[in-house]
C-alpha cells in the first residue's frame, strides 16, 4: 500500500476484522461480512484479501468485487487505486458495460459482467475470491449470481472463496445460503447523528406512479436551506429520481456548489461528487448514495423520504418504476452517510409517527421486476425453471411464466423447455432479450448499425425533457446536441458495443420506419392503433399521449410504443415514448399475433358472424360470415342472454309454471333435477339454447322457451316429471286443479265444496313435500288455509260454514262434509 495513504486506510475500522474473516476464509471457504457504510468493507477488504495490505492474506487468483451499480463499481476501483497510489487498471481493475480496464490482482464489476462471464466461463480461470459487496440490497442480478456461483464452488471450484458483504445486521439468510458460513462483524465507527423532524406543513397525498408532488419538492429544497443556516458541512440530499433532482436543483441558489448523482448522471459529476470540493456542497442523489458511495465533506443529510421500485404489469406487457417510501432500514443508511466524517444530522421530511409505520426494509426486487432477463439466464445456466437455484427467495411463479411465455414467443425458448441456440445468441449480447431480438432480427431489415443505435437508446432510460418522439431523440443523439448532451457519451459506446454483436447485414429505411420496426420487435403486444379517445395497443390495452406532446397534434394512426406505463387506478396506460408506423411495419414486427379466423358475437342486440383479421387485440380488417356455424352462433346467443339477461326470451303463462315445477323438483329432489335460477341458467345458456334459430333480438322473443327448459331434463327425469310436480291434480268432484308452484310450498286452492269426502291432500315429490290447501269460498276468496285436511273438516270447518252459509245459501253447507258428496254445482232454485 502506497506510504502516504496507509495511515487513511489504517483509520477505517474493517482493517480489525481482517484476521478473522481470512481465517473464516481458510476454515469454510465462504463468510459473511456485516459492516455498517463508512467502514471500509468495500475498499480495505479487497485490497487485504489480495495482500496488497500490511495486514493481508491472499488467497490463490484474483480477488473479484460485484457491484450492484456502474457508479458504485468505478468509485470503488478508484478509491483502492487511490490507496495504492495508482491509477485503475494497474493493480485494481474494473469492469462494467462501456468499460473494460483489468487489473492484475482485484477486478471491481457489475453484476451484469459477472452474470455473462460466468454463462461463457463458469469456472473463473484465475479468480479465487469473489466478494459480493451490498448484497443487502437484493437487487436480482447479485441474487442471480449469488446463486451461480454457489453452483459453481459444489460442481466446478470447491476452493472458490466467496464473501457476501453488507451493510446490515441481517446476516441470517446470507450464511445459510453460504452453508452456514462464519458471520464476520465490524461494529460501526460513525459519529453521532441528531434527527431532526422536518415534515411539510400539511399533509401531503401518498405518492403514486411516478409522480412526486410539487409541494414536497418544494418542502424539501426549503429544508436544505434551512440545514445550510442551521449546520456546517456538506449537505447530502436523497430523492427518488433524476427528475425530482433536477426540479429541486432548480429551486436551489447561493454560495455552495450543486452536484446531481444519479445512474446516468457524467462521469466528470461522479468524479467530482467522490473528491473534497473547494466550496460548500449540496449533492442530490439517489438511492445509489445509501451505501454503495462515500461523499467527502458530508455531515447533514436531507432526505425526502422516497425511493423508486420497479413494478411489472405482467398481465398487459407493461413495466415501470414507481415511487414508494423509502423502508425504515433505507432511512438509517441515508442517516449514517451524515456520521462518517464527525458528527451530523439528518432532516427527515416526515414525521415520527410516519416513521413507525414505515416497512421494515426494502422488498426484494425479485419480487417486483420483469424476470424475462433472469429466466432467459437461467435457461442458458440449465435450470429454465430456476427449481433448484440457491435464491435468497424464490421468483413468484407467475412472473416467471410470463416470462417464460416471452422466451418461447422471441425463440429463445423451445417446446421442451430448454434454451435454444437463438436464446444463447441473445443472452449473449447483454441487454434485455426483447431488445436483443429486436437487434438481431431488426438488423437484417435496416441495418447493424442502425438497429444498434435504437437498441442503445433504448436500453436506458430517455433523457428527461426530450418528449415523447422516440425519432426525435434519436435525432438529438446523433446530432449530440440537447437534450442528449447527458447521454450522447454512453450512447455512443453502447452502440460501438452492440454492433460489433457479429450482427447480419440489411437494408435501411426512413428514420421513422427503422426506429418503428426496432420498438415493435421489442414490444410487438404495444403496436397501437389509435381508436376514439386514444389507441388500442395489440394487448387490449387502451393508451393515451400526453396534451400536448408532438405526437398527440399529430395523431398519428399507428404507434410503436417503447415506454409506457399505467398510473394507479387507470385503466388505460399513458405512452412515455412512441415512434410512428405505419400497417406493414406492424405486421411485419408483431406478425407472432397476427390471427385470422370466424367471429360470431352477440353485439347491441344481434349476433354478429364476420371473418377477422386481427393484430392481437387490434382488429385489421372485418367481413360479413353469410352461413355461421350453428355451435357459435348458440354460444353468441348465450352471450347476448349472460350480457342483456332472461328478459330477451319470451316468457309464456307455461314457460313460467314449467320452469317453476322444475325449480320446486330441484329443490326437493337435489339432482340430477336441473337448477332453475337465474344465474344457473344464463351459466348453461348453450346447453339449452342450442337449436334457437335466432339472429336478432326479435327472433329470441319467438325461441319456445318451455321447450328449451324440457331438453335439459335427464330423461330419467322427464320420464317422473308429472309424478313428481304434476301440473294438475284431479279433486273429488272431477274437476282438474292446477297446482302452484311458484311460492315456497307448492298450492292447490280450489273451492271447499269440491273437497268434500276427501281427508287428504296427495304429498309431492315422491312423497316428500305435502300439498298445501287453499279453501276457497264459492266468490273464490280464501276461506282457510291448511295442509291437514282431516284436521280442518274436524275443527275448522264450524266456523267457515257459520260465517259463509248464510251469506251463499244456494251451496252446500253440510254438518259432516267428511261424509257429503263433492259437488261444484250450486242447488236448484225453488
Amino acid at each position: 500500500m502506497h506510504p502516504d495513504r496507509a495511515a487513511a486506510a489504517a483509520a477505517l475500522p474493517v482493517r480489525r476484522a481482517v484476521p478473522a474473516l481470512a481465517a473464516a476464509l481458510a476454515g469454510h471457504g465462504a463468510a459473511v461480512l456485516a459492516a455498517p457504510p463508512g467502514t471500509g468493507k468495500t475498499t480495505y477488504v479487497p485490497l487485504a484479501l489480495a495482500g496488497l495490505t500490511p495486514d493481508g492474506t491472499p488467497g490463490e487468483g484474483r480477488v473479484v468485487v460485484l457491484e450492484p451499480r456502474r457508479l458504485a463499481a468505478r468509485a470503488a476501483a478508484r478509491r483502492m487505486s487511490w490507496l495504492l497510489g495508482e491509477r485503475v487498471g494497474g493493480q485494481v481493475g474494473v469492469t462494467v458495460r462501456g468499460e473494460h480496464r483489468p487489473g492484475s490482482r482485484i477486478e471491481v464489476v457489475t453484476t451484469g459482467v459477472l452474470l455473462q462471464r460466468l454463462q461463457s466461463e463458469p469456472e473463473l480461470d484465475g479468480v479465487g475470491t469473489v466478494i459480493l459487496d451490498e448484497c443487502h440490497e437484493r437487487h436480482l442480478d447479485a441474487d442471480t449470481a449469488l446463486a451461480f456461483l454457489l453452483d459453481v464452488r459444489a460442481a466446478l471450484r470447491p476452493g472458490l472463496r466467496l464473501v457476501a458483504a453488507s451493510a446490515t445486521a441481517d446476516t441470517g439468510p446470507w450464511a445459510r445460503l453460504l452453508g452456514d458460513a462464519p458471520v464476520v462483524e465490524t461494529a460501526a465507527a460513525l459519529h453521532p447523528v441528531e434527527t431532526v423532524w422536518a415534515p411539510p406543513p400539511r399533509p401531503l397525498p401518498p405518492p403514486h406512479g411516478m409522480r412526486v408532488d410539487p409541494a414536497l419538492l418544494a418542502h424539501v429544497a426549503a429544508t436544505v436551506r434551512r440545514a445550510l443556516t442551521e449546520r456546517d458541512g456538506d449537505v447530502l440530499c436523497f430523492l427518488p429520481g433524476a427528475g425530482e433532482i433536477a426540479r429541486v436543483a432548480g429551486m436551489l441558489s447561493g454560495p455552495f456548489e450543486v452536484l446531481q448523482v444519479h445512474g446516468q448522471a457524467p462521469a466528470a459529476v461522479q468524479d467530482a461528487v467522490l473528491a473534497p470540493g473547494e466550496r460548500r456542497r449540496v449533492v442530490l442523489a439517489t438511492s445509489v448514495a445509501e451505501s454503495s458511495l462515500t461523499v467527502p465533506g458530508v455531515r447533514i443529510v436531507v432526505d425526502s423520504g422516497l425511493a423508486r421500485e420497479p413494478r411489472t404489469d405482467h398481465a398487459r406487457g407493461l413495466g415501470a418504476l414507481t415511487t414508494v417510501r423509502a423502508s425504515r432500514a433505507a432511512a438509517e443508511q441515508r442517516a449514517g452517510r451524515a456520521g462518517r466524517e464527525g458528527p451530523g444530522a439528518v432532516y427527515r421530511c416526515w414525521s415520527e409517527a410516519e416513521h413507525d409505520r414505515l416497512p421494515a426494509r426494502p422488498r426484494p426486487e425479485i419480487e417486483l421486476a420483469d424476470l424475462t432477463g433472469f429466466a432467459l439466464q437461467a435457461a442458458c445456466w440449465g435450470d429454465p425453471g430456476a427449481s433448484t437455484l440457491s435464491l435468497p427467495d424464490p421468483p413468484p411463479a407467475a412472473a416467471l411464466q410470463a416470462a417464460r411465455t416471452t422466451l418461447r414467443a422471441i425463440g429463445a425458448e423451445g417446446p421442451d423447455g430448454r434454451v435454444t441456440d437463438r436464446g444463447r445468441r441473445l443472452a449473449r449480447v447483454g441487454v434485455h432479450p426483447r431488445l436483443a431480438r429486436a437487434l438481431l432480427d431488426g438488423a437484417r431489415e435496416v441495418g447493424g448499425r442502425a438497429a444498434a443505435e435504437v437498441v442503445a437508446l433504448l436500453s436506458e432510460p430517455p433523457p428527461r425533457g426530450a418528449g415523447d418522439d422516440l425519432t426525435a431523440v434519436w435525432r438529438a443523439l446523433r446530432r449530440g446536441g440537447r437534450p442528449a448532451d447527458a447521454h450522447a457519451a454512453r450512447w455512443r459506446d453502447e452502440v460501438r458495443r452492440l454492433a460489433n454483436a457479429d450482427l447480419p447485414a440489411g437494408g435501411g429505411g426512413n428514420d421513422d420506419r427503422v426506429a418503428g420496426l426496432i420498438v415493435a420487435l421489442a414490444f410487438p403486444e404495444r403496436v397501437a392503433r389509435a381508436r376514439r379517445g386514444g389507441y388500442l395497443m395489440a394487448s387490449g390495452t387502451g393508451a393515451e399521449l400526453a396534451d400536448g406532446s408532438a405526437l398527440a397534434a399529430a395523431r398519428p394512426e399507428w404507434l410503436a410504443v417503447a415506454v409506457a406505463d399505467r398510473p394507479a387506478g387507470s385503466a388505460s396506460a399513458r405512452i412515455r415514448l412512441a415512434v410512428v408506423i405505419d400497417e406493414d411495419t406492424a405486421r411485419l414486427a408483431a406478425a407472432s399475433l397476427l390471427a385470422r379466423g370466424e367471429e360470431v358475437a352477440w353485439r347491441d342486440g344481434d349476433v354478429v358472424a364476420r371473418r377477422v383479421e386481427r393484430l392481437g387485440a387490434i382488429e385489421l380488417d372485418a367481413r360479413p360470415l353469410p352461413d355461421p356455424a350453428p355451435g357459435l352462433v348458440a354460444a353468441a346467443l348465450a352471450e347476448g342472454l349472460r350480457t342483456e339477461g332472461l328478459a330477451l326470451l319470451d316468457w309464456t303463462p307455461a314457460a313460467v309454471a314449467l320452469r317453476e315445477r322444475l325449480a320446486f323438483c330441484h329443490a326437493a329432489l337435489g339432482e340430477p333435477w336441473p337448477a332453475m335460477d337465474d344465474e344457473s341458467l344464463l351459466a348453461h345458456a348453450g346447453e339449452w339454447i342450442t337449436g334457437a334459430r335466432a339472429r336478432r333480438r326479435a327472433d329470441l322473443r319467438r325461441f319456445d322457451v318451455a321447450g328449451a327448459l324440457r331438453n335439459l331434463l335427464p330423461w330419467e327425469c322427464a320420464a317422473r316429471l308429472e309424478e313428481m310436480a304434476p301440473e294438475r291434480i284431479e279433486v273429488p268432484s272431477g274437476s282438474r286443479v292446477r297446482v302452484d308452484y311458484s311460492g315456497e310450498r307448492p298450492v292447490l286452492a280450489v273451492k271447499l265444496q269440491e273437497l268434500f269426502g276427501w281427508d287428504a291432500a296427495p304429498r309431492l315429490a315422491g312423497g316428500r313435500v305435502p300439498l298445501v290447501v287453499h279453501l276457497l269460498s264459492p266468490a273464490g276468496r280464501p276461506a282457510a288455509v291448511t295442509a291437514d285436511l282431516a284436521s280442518f273438516w274436524g275443527e275448522g270447518y264450524r266456523a267457515v260454514r257459520a260465517e259463509l252459509r248464510g251469506r251463499y245459501p244456494r251451496h252446500p253447507w253440510p254438518e259432516d262434509p267428511a261424509q257429503a258428496v263433492a259437488t261444484r254445482r250450486v242447488k236448484p232454485r225453488r
